[in-house]
């Protein structure tokens, strides 16, 4: 028998499990995500609501042939009502001619995460109705 084999046995039991640091990484790497998700998933909550209000102004009956004015009223209503905060009047552009209606919904939402470190979530949303 070789000496080196009598001194160092090789024992699987010794090698199996993780370091302390392995298991603090992974736990903090677990943590992390955890609360990334935390911060955004309100935030494509929210945008699901503003897509809903959309997908109501475009059913409306007769939407094409009220003003901007009136739209920007119903909108700002449902937004309300569904406590849609992100988005202002200056992110909605509605585009009128004639029969032809266009509502671009175009905002973005920054989020802090931790520290110095933030979260930038961009929506774009459109709607036509009518004939151009």
């Amino acid at each position: 028998m070789n000496s080196l084999e009598n001194r160092m046995p090789i024992s699987p039991k010794r090698q199996q499990g993780l370091t302390f640091i392995s298991l603090v990484f992974i736990l903090g790497l677990i943590a992390f995500f955890v609360l990334l998700g935390l911060k955004i998933g309100p935030i494509y909550l929210d945008h699901s609501k503003v897509a809903s209000v959309l997908a109501e102004i475009e059913e409306t009956a007769g939407i094409q042939d009220k003003s901007e004015a009136e739209i920007r009223d119903s909108l700002s209503k449902r937004f309300n009502i569904n406590y849609v905060s992100d988005v202002t009047q200056d992110d909605i552009t509605i585009t009128k001619q004639g029969n032809y209606l266009k509502v671009v919904i175009e905002y973005e939402v920054v989020r802090k995460i931790a520290g110095n470190l933030s979260v930038l979530v961009e929506f774009n949303d459109v709607i036509e109705v009518g004939q151009k």
